[in-house]
């Protein structure tokens, strides 16, 4: 089964964003150490994007271009832009449950969920969430857009690997434990 996979990059306090969205406390990925292996892996493991429609703003009001471009399909969640295909990405207003239920019925790949916050809660308050794959940064920020806002149930979790690259960044990979 197409497993749905969260990422993301989080401050030591758990923000994702500063508040105006930038993310500029991310650093590029080393993509020579053991946690650039990992994500390598990772890429080549996954044929769908899952975004939200203000992460894609803040992406590309911040960087002046759109999401990273995989080997695959980049949908976005909108609840205000109307669906269909539009300069390569795929607009979607459906539910989580609905979203992932429609690709799990389709051969492929896993399902890379990039967020942000509010689209991550909608998919871990319906249980869609299988694998949890964090770089925990080594910066702490104060204010800004949460990885996980309330308003979700608890979902237990179990580490099934964590690596640490030279700058610091701690990458912690957890499965749903069901």
């Amino acid at each position: 089964m197409r497993k749905v996979i969260l990422s993301a990059a989080v401050s030591l306090d758990g923000y994702i964003a500063r508040p105006d969205g930038s993310f500029d406390f991310i650093p590029s990925p080393d993509t020579e150490g053991e946690a650039g292996k990992e994500l390598a892996q990772l890429f080549a493991s996954v044929d769908v994007f899952a975004i939200g429609r203000k992460t894609l703003d803040d992406v590309r009001l911040h960087t002046g271009s759109g999401p990273p471009k995989g080997a695959g399909t980049t949908y976005i969640f909108s609840r205000t832009l109307a669906p269909g295909e539009k300069d390569g990405l795929v607009f979607v207003n459906q539910s989580a449950e609905e979203f992932v239920a429609d690709r799990r019925s389709e051969p492929g790949k896993h399902i890379f969920l990039m967020g942000g916050g509010e689209l991550a809660r909608c998919f871990l308050e319906a249980d869609l969430v299988d694998e949890l794959l964090l770089a925990a940064l080594p910066v702490l920020l104060g204010e800004g857009i949460r990885l996980f806002p309330a308003g979700f149930p608890q979902r237990d979790l179990t580490l099934v690997q964590c690596l640490a690259d030279p700058n610091g960044t701690a990458m912690l990979k957890y499965e749903r434990t069901r």
